[in-house]
């Protein structure tokens, strides 16, 4: 090899020579980027030329990418058909429940004549301001002030009966509110004809106002010995 003279330029100065990578790792890289542009054309539709890729290569790229297509689209149909029936079973149990308007309560002044009239609820003692709750799913038809029952709350179900929840000292729910059973609708008081701070409840059936009870009874519902359904196997066993 003939030695460079020193008058000679230096070609190379001021750059950097990069190494020519062995054969194996030449071909590798080469393999690699081939096989990636292959992929990415064959997703955006516009496949390579035939003539520089092997037919079957194809046919097991398209292959793959239907097969890997499908599963996502079943996966995705799975999901959504779960998360239906879900919601289906929520809003199915919600139709179906039945509460208590409130807990730790004294049973007082049952539907019936008192005082020589008619008395169409019930009484429920509690400490004013005690939170109160919807026994049913419906649409509020009356929040505000309603005459004797001061403050109250009329909740209008879906089989047509209604719920009326007098002597409020405050309603948090407005009218044309959609509610599900257990939805906070007031709180307990002492307005309208009231004698002391309590919850009275009433419930209408074509208009007409009946026991509370025995029609709460048969909806798993007892007032009186503060038992919902949901716990009534709780107090069975």
């Amino acid at each position: 090899m003939r030695q460079r003279l020193s008058s000679e330029p230096d070609r190379y100065r001021g750059r950097r020579r990069v190494p020519t990578p062995p054969r194996s790792r030449y071909a590798a890289v080469v393999t690699t980027a081939f096989v990636g542009a292959g992929i990415v054309a064959l997703g955006a539709n516009a496949l390579p030329d035939a003539k520089s890729v092997s037919p079957s290569v194809l046919d097991e790229l398209r292959q793959a990418s239907v097969a890997s297509q499908d599963a996502a689209d079943r996966a995705d149909s799975v999901d959504r058909a779960d998360r239906d029936e879900r919601s289906g079973g929520v809003d199915a149990t919600q139709q179906d429940t039945w509460l208590l308007p409130l807990h730790g309560y004294d049973f007082k002044s049952p539907y019936g004549v008192r005082f020589g009239k008619l008395h169409t609820g019930v009484d429920l003692v509690a400490p004013e301001g005690t939170p109160y709750q919807a026994i049913h799913a419906g649409t509020v038809t009356k929040a505000g002030w309603f005459g004797g029952y001061g403050y109250a709350v009329i909740v209008k179900h879906a089989d047509g009966s209604e719920a009326i929840y007098g002597h409020s000292s405050a309603v948090t729910v407005k009218e044309g509110q959609q509610v599900k059973a257990g939805d906070q609708l007031g709180l307990v008081g002492n307005t309208g004809h009231s004698y002391g701070s309590h919850l009275h409840l009433e419930v209408h059936v074509n208009g007409q106002p009946l026991d509370p009870v025995p029609w709460l009874v048969d909806r798993g519902v007892d007032i009186k010995l503060e038992i919902e359904a949901a716990y009534s196997d709780v107090a069975a066993s």
